[in-house]
Parts: structure tokens; sequence; C-alpha cells
């Protein structure tokens, strides 16, 4: 009879060991996407970056890497701690598991807080990034020592099918269209199809006309992946929760194991 208990809890562990190394494996290449995440932001949306005056964006972007690292040391940790079936390793990741899944529940929560109080003041922020983005794309456009703003603004012109910070008519207020724009109405990059000198026209059917201008066409970008990085964080979170219920589990049944 003994034997028999004693093979189930036998069973029974394995059978949490596998469920705990797959959590980890998971676990792991979320780490692996979240860290990809803020590298790609870096690296690819770096031009988009060097446009705005705050640093919260870039900042975002390194923490979203800090964050994945984290993550995938976690899930090594718990890797080896399943595999050596040693409690004081399961403790640990158990810990780590809880602060991570804590740090995430408080992010999101000041995150909403945040947004519900931000009403009175978005205006007034929105403003003056309008007024920043419109300064450096109208003032710093194809000028001397400024080629990586101009190869960023293009890039933002093209990219989000846009023109100019709130509408086509701010290249008229800028040095470039007095010193190099060559009779040209607006960049070449505002063109549906680039093309060299095509910025003659600054028609509806031959540049990019949107309301907002390219403000508005990044503020919904950065919402967009707001709300995907929130329904990862999301995933992520309900996948933790898992993770420490088998920690709990495996440390148990280790536990019965030795009595």
């Amino acid at each position: 009879m003994a034997d028999a208990e004693g093979k189930n809890n036998t069973c029974g562990t394995i059978c949490l060991k596998y469920l705990l190394f797959i959590f980890n494996l998971f676990f792991w290449l979320a780490g692996g996407a979240v860290m990809a995440v803020g590298i790609w932001t870096l690296v690819d949306k770096s031009d988009y970056i060097s446009l705005l005056s705050s640093n919260t964006y870039s900042a975002a972007a390194f923490i979203l890497i800090g964050s994945g690292a984290v993550v995938m040391l976690t899930g090594i940790l718990g890797c080896c701690a399943t595999i050596r079936e040693q409690r004081g390793l399961l403790r640990v990741f158990f810990v780590l598991l809880l602060l991570i899944f804590l740090l995430e529940i408080t992010a999101g929560f000041l995150a909403y807080v945040y947004y519900q109080e931000c009403f009175p003041l978005c205006y007034q922020l929105n403003a003056e990034l309008r007024a920043d983005l419109k300064e450096k794309m109208v003032q710093n456009y194809q000028q001397p020592g400024q080629e990586h703003i101009t190869r960023a603004i293009d890039n933002l012109q093209q990219d989000l099918k846009c023109c100019g910070s709130n509408s086509s008519a701010d290249w008229r207020e800028g040095a470039w269209i007095q010193i190099s724009a060559d009779r040209r109405l607006v960049p070449d990059s505002c063109c549906k199809t680039p093309t060299v000198g095509c910025g003659l026209r600054d028609h509806p059917s031959n540049i990019y006309k949107v309301e907002g201008g390219c403000i508005s066409k990044l503020e919904e970008f950065i919402l967009q992946h707001l709300i995907i990085l929130g329904s990862v964080g999301l995933g992520i979170a309900l996948i933790q929760i898992a993770g420490m219920i088998f920690t709990c589990c495996l440390y148990q049944s280790l536990k019965e194991e030795v009595y």
C-alpha cells in the first residue's frame, strides 16, 4: 500500500516537473519577446524617437529590455530548480515570480490611474509635443548638420503616410522652403509615390493629407503599440499565476517525498 502511494507521489512529481518545465520554456520565450520588442524599438524606431523632446519612449524601450532580461534569467532559474528538484531554488523562483507579478500589476494600475488623471493636462502636453515636432520639422529639415533629422522626417512621413507636423501647410513656414526647396511646396517624402521633384504639387491626389498631420498618426502608432504591449503583459501575468501554482505543488510534492 505504501509502495503504491509512493509511486503515485513520484508520478505526480514527474507530471508537475514537466508542467513547470514547459511553463518555464514559455516564460523564457516571453521574456525574449519582450526584450526583442525593446531592442526593435531602439533600433528600428530610433528615427521616430530622435524627433521627440521627451525621453519617455526611449526610457520605456530600455525598461522593456531590462524586464525581458530579468524574465529570461528567472525562466532559466526555474528550469534549474525543476530539473535538480531543489526546494531552495524553487522558493527563490516562486519569490521572483511573485515580485515580477506584483510589479506588473502595480505598473498596470499606476498607468491606468495616470491615464484617468491625464485628461486635464493631456491637451497641454499634446500642444507642447506638436509645437516641438513642428519646429524640428520645418526648421531643421535638410539643413547642414541635421542629416539624421532629415532622414527621420522622411521615414516618418513615408511610414505613417502623413505630411507635416499638423498639416502639409506647415512646410510653408520653414527654412527649407526658402533655401533648398527648389520650387517644391512639400518634401518629396510627402508624396504617395515618391519621386524626385514630386513635391511640386501639394494636391491631395499627389501627397498625403491627413487630419492632424504626422503628430496624430504618431500618437495612433504609439497607442496601438501600448495596447499590444499591455495585452502581452496581461497574458504573461496570467501565465505567471499558473507557474506559481505549479511551483507550490512541486515544492509540496518534494517535501512529502522527503518525509
